[in-house]
């Protein structure tokens, strides 16, 4: 069916069609993660989440039907899943230093944070919105949208631009590409085991600028 030719509701908009297509394939490539090497990771993500938030920031947040929230479909297994091959992959280079935390306000050190983290909780979000969408009930597929555009604007969008702001520094590093690995190598002695991590900000700062160049 054309869109032209779907019903006469936000739902089945331009932009909130085309905001689907790019979220559904968002969560399919995060799915799937791990059958990309760092680099073809970074390339791709580079990519993908500067249109998720183009398309996210398009549409205007329509009223909702229901007062109470939309399905959870999202487990902590599927969470982990995402978030874990994400580390994987990006081993080292998981872990950045956050500007725009909340906390940093008040806080004497940098503060860490991961862009499989950040991914992760990107994650949680389009499929809880995907999988109410896929439902095809108007009214749930309205009110996911506007749980999906409300959280956006709270959080999620944020983390979208966290995590794009570390993978574009990581994808035009000098090097890039050289050192590469698959997620089925191990990553022990690349990896930042992340409370070692969090204790070797207080410990020496300078060190740690020097490991993020």
């Amino acid at each position: 069916m054309d869109i032209d030719q779907l019903p006469d509701h936000i739902v089945y908009s331009k932009h909130v069609i085309e905001f689907v297509t790019v979220a559904a394939e968002t969560c399919l490539f995060l799915e799937h993660a791990s059958e990309n090497s760092q680099s073809s990771f970074v390339e791709k993500s580079v990519k993908i989440l500067p249109l998720l938030y183009l398309n996210a920031s398009l549409i205007e947040i329509p009223e909702a039907v229901y007062e109470d929230g939309t399905e959870r479909f999202v487990t902590e297994d599927d969470y982990a899943f995402v978030r874990e091959q994400l580390e994987r992959i990006l081993g080292k280079d998981d872990a950045y230093l956050e500007v725009f935390h909340p906390d940093m306000a008040l806080s004497d050190t940098p503060i860490a944070a991961f862009i499989s983290e950040n991914l992760a909780d990107v994650y949680q979000e389009l499929k809880d919105f995907a999988a109410n969408y896929q439902l095809g009930d108007i009214d749930i597929m309205n009110d996911a949208l506007v749980q999906c555009l409300e959280a956006f604007g709270e959080h999620w969008g944020q983390k979208v631009l966290n995590a794009l702001r570390a993978l574009h520094s990581i994808r035009f590093s000098e090097g890039f590409g050289n050192d590469d690995y698959s997620s089925d190598e191990s990553t022990e002695q690349n990896k930042l085991d992340r409370n070692s991590f969090l204790q070797f900000l207080h410990d020496d700062d300078e060190e740690l600028d020097n490991l993020l160049m």
